[in-house]
């Protein structure tokens, strides 16, 4: 029997009303998400006998242009007992030759595993777990002024927000708003010379606060290797949410 399900290249336009559906019911933070709005990604439908039952996008895993990588798929719950059959279809029709998901994306990530080899993560994903109030004497957290940088941080690095000690700035950092609402993606860095004191998880309460001021939820990343952001984070009040994987499509 021919297969009845089609992955149809299309606007970004035709996918927004299911992806409001895939962004309500995973209710995370989507690393990728600028990626659409961007021109970043390709669309597809997904149809069944001319119904739509969901979308896929696919994006370059380095090259911008290349388009070969699906990181975002969707489906209907009446069709997902057929998500398997639907995601080889996109498979075919995208031409993509890898798969870059989050682990708490349980449908697209379930689909990796069946259809990717050589998986591996590079990115730990954080979402707030908890209040924190965390005080460091003569610590004054300030938006920055302009001109202010800190010592051995690029201007263009510098956040909109500044952690002084006597007068001398220890620490910068804020926040990014290019995520799904209502997520917002946390950063901070700290001078060389005042790490292991704890200003980095300091700013990092301070930004939590800031982000809820600004009616978003914090968020955050940081590669599997830097033990140090990994621990700020969570003595934060940040807990690891899941994993960003990426495996290579299988005979691809």
């Amino acid at each position: 029997m021919a297969n009845q399900f089609k992955a149809i290249k299309t606007e970004l336009k035709d996918i927004l009303p299911f992806r409001q559906l895939f962004l309500q019911e995973t209710n995370f933070q989507v690393r990728y998400n600028a990626c659409h709005e961007r021109g970043w990604s390709d669309s597809y439908l997904i149809q069944k006998d001319k119904v739509i039952v969901g979308y896929g996008s696919v994006k370059g895993k380095e090259e911008l242009s290349h388009r070969d990588a699906i990181f975002e798929f969707y489906v209907m719950p009446d069709y997902r007992a057929k998500a398997s059959q639907i995601f080889s279809e996109l498979i075919a029709a995208s031409g993509a030759m890898y798969i870059e998901c989050q682990s708490n994306d349980l449908l697209l990530s379930s689909m990796l595993y069946e259809f990717a080899q050589s998986i591996r993560s590079e990115v730990i994903l954080f979402g707030d777990d908890k209040t924190t109030d965390y005080t460091i004497p003569d610590v004054i957290f300030r938006l920055k002024k302009a001109g202010e940088v800190v010592s051995g941080i690029k201007p263009e690095e510098m956040g909109i927000y500044i952690l002084e000690v006597h007068g001398e700035l220890v620490a910068t950092g804020g926040f990014l708003l290019h995520y799904n609402i209502p997520f917002a993606d946390l950063y901070m860095e700290v001078s060389s010379a005042h790490r292991r004191k704890g200003f980095g998880t300091y700013i990092l309460q301070e930004i939590k606060k800031e982000c809820y001021r600004n009616g978003r939820i914090p968020a955050a990343r940081c590669n599997i290797s830097n033990q140090a952001s990994k621990a700020a984070l969570q003595k934060a009040g940040l807990n690891v949410v899941g994993y960003m994987l990426l495996g290579k499509v299988k005979n691809k």
